[in-house]
């Protein structure tokens, strides 16, 4: 399928790649028309989703099935008035409702605003408003019910909300419409490759999140992401292990894959991970490459994985997260695979990641995607050299705007360009680049760490803490200081049976001076029961400077 909008697919070398890779597709690029009615006409019988979860329920969908479902949910859609530009929530973890109603709305050409079934209900009505939905749908959970009705009253656009599951007083009985619903759905010919397609909100670890806006060519951009990076495999079973409010699942479980023409294999795993029951999961099913976090990565070998479990992958990747060089080694050490590291945001598809062509480097998050003219600039807007810290940029976009990258935040109902006078989008994240190419994550513009004369990023220092036997998660902040103006601060939660003990401060402290450059330690560390998160499972720093800034200003007034 990818050669129809690619031509050529093979590459001899990264440089091949970064050079020569070029996209074609028509006008009216629709992923529903274009990508799974096409396999449905091509290899009707193809499986496109093999969906299970954690009480024994298995579900196989070819793409014949994919194709008539989502033209069925399109119709009953259309006949609760969804169209095109409508705002549709969908809180649907990861039932195999998702992936049907996702192109349906592809279908109507409605905006697709995927939500995590975490969100309370102050986050519902943020988002809501703020996008103007006019339909909700959502899976039978009983936290997820309350979220919804309890702000259904304080949201002024909202005309329907639509149940997966049970019928249920006051919902719409989604389930129900779509198994009566006919299948004869004709797709909106206005419909344009420009046209919007999904909007995602950002974790907002620092303020309300923004709202991301990606055009109907979006799924194009993960092209790269899915055949070069995740290296899935024609007629291949691909996991990643995301719940589908999230952008991570436009990257890793229906865009790129069905593009390249693996099934994906839907795990839709309780509330509560266990990395037991993924094991097993990855055991019975044999996906044939995977994408997790690292932390998963890290819950999984402690759950005493084998190399067994892992038979029938023959690719591993992670993103989301920066990954400690010490998981790299270990999981190879019991796999014999490599974990491939790639970088992105909601904005866009992978812009770095570590490709086939050239052997990854423990910790680095690879090389720039041929899609994106990326570059890391200093303070005065000029490029970095090797081994000098900057903000990664995307630029140019004057010139040559990329599929995968976000049009625009939307904001009072108009979207915002996404790049500044100059053409140049910025990420916000500090990276550095070695003589081999290769880029480094240094951290959040915002998160970095001024100390005395030093600059100090905090994935170093927690990548280190993380291989201590003690850490179950760590957070590093800067923490006010009188004379240095910030030190590193260590915020963490500890396994069980360790104390938070002076002594084991002292150990900790030394193992970083060890590892890392001495500067670098954390002249402060505090012990707590858990860190504060978005609901994507980030780290919310901001919160954890603002209990440091705040305990200074008590101890500077004692």
């Amino acid at each position: 399928m990818i050669e129809k909008f690619i031509g050529r697919t093979d590459y001899a070398t990264y440089e091949d790649f970064k050079a020569n890779y070029r996209l074609r597709y028509p006008a009216n690029f629709n992923f529903a028309t274009h990508v799974v009615d096409a396999w449905s006409a091509e290899e009707p019988d193809k499986l496109a989703l093999l969906y299970c979860n954690d009480h024994g329920e298995e579900r196989y969908f070819t793409f014949r099935d994919i194709s008539r479902l989502s033209r069925k949910a399109a119709c009953y859609l259309r006949s609760l008035g969804i169209g095109k530009g409508d705002r549709v929530i969908i809180q649907l973890k990861r039932r195999w409702e998702y992936w049907v109603t996702a192109v349906a709305l592809h279908r109507l050409g409605a905006i697709l605003i995927p939500c995590s079934y975490q969100m309370a209900a102050k986050d519902l009505v943020y988002r809501i408003n703020a996008a103007e939905v006019k339909l909700l749908i959502a899976v039978e959970d009983p936290w997820v019910l309350q979220q919804v009705e309890e702000s259904r009253g304080q949201c002024p656009t909202l005309e329907n909300i639509a149940l997966v599951g049970a019928p249920r007083e006051g919902w719409l009985d989604f389930s129900r419409g779509l198994e009566e619903a006919d299948d004869s759905f004709i797709i909106d010919s206005t419909l344009t490759a420009e046209d919007p397609m999904i909007i995602y909100f950002t974790s907002g670890t620092t303020g309300y999140p923004k709202m991301v806006v990606h055009r109907q060519s979006y799924p194009l951009g993960h092209i790269p992401t899915a055949a070069y990076w995740q290296q899935v495999e024609n007629n291949g079973l691909h996991l990643t292990v995301v719940d589908s409010g999230w952008a991570k699942f436009g990257w890793g479980c229906i865009y790129g894959q069905w593009l390249a023409g693996t099934a994906m294999l839907g795990y839709d795993a309780d509330n509560k991970f266990n990395p037991r029951n993924l094991i097993n999961v990855i055991a019975r099913y044999k996906p044939t490459t995977i994408c997790v976090p690292g932390t998963i990565y890290r819950f999984m070998m402690r759950e005493g994985l084998t190399r067994e479990d892992f038979a029938s992958v023959h690719h591993c990747c992670t993103a989301g997260e920066p990954l400690s060089p010490e998981i790299v080694r270990e999981f190879e050490e019991v796999t014999g695979l490599t974990i491939h590291e790639g970088y992105g945001q909601s904005e866009s598809s992978v812009l770095v990641a570590n490709y086939g062509w050239f052997p990854p480097k423990a910790g680095s998050m690879g090389k720039p995607s041929p899609l994106y003219d990326i570059a890391l600039i200093n303070g005065d807007g000029k490029p970095c050299l090797p081994g000098e810290e900057g903000e990664l940029v995307v630029r140019n976009l004057g010139i040559y705007f990329p599929e995968g990258l976000f049009y625009g935040y939307m904001r009072d109902g108009k979207v915002v360009p996404a790049y500044d006078e100059n053409y140049v989008y910025h990420t916000g994240d500090v990276c550095w680049m070695d003589e081999e190419g290769y880029y480094w994550f240094v951290g959040r513009n915002d998160d970095m760490i001024k100390c005395s004369a030093y600059r100090i990023g905090p994935f170093e220092i927690e990548s280190v803490l993380m291989t201590h036997p003690s850490v179950r998660e760590c957070a590093i902040t800067g923490a006010p200081d009188p004379i240095r103006g910030q030190v590193v601060k260590a915020t963490i939660v500890l396994e069980k049976g360790w104390e938070p003990t002076e002594a084991l401060t002292k150990e900790l402290q030394n193992y970083v001076k060890k590892q890392t450059a001495p500067y670098k330690y954390p002249r402060a560390v505090e012990y707590v029961a858990e860190l504060p998160k978005t609901t994507s499972g980030k780290i919310i720093r901001n919160k954890l400077r603002e209990a440091s800034n705040h305990l200074a200003q008590l101890q500077a007034k004692a």
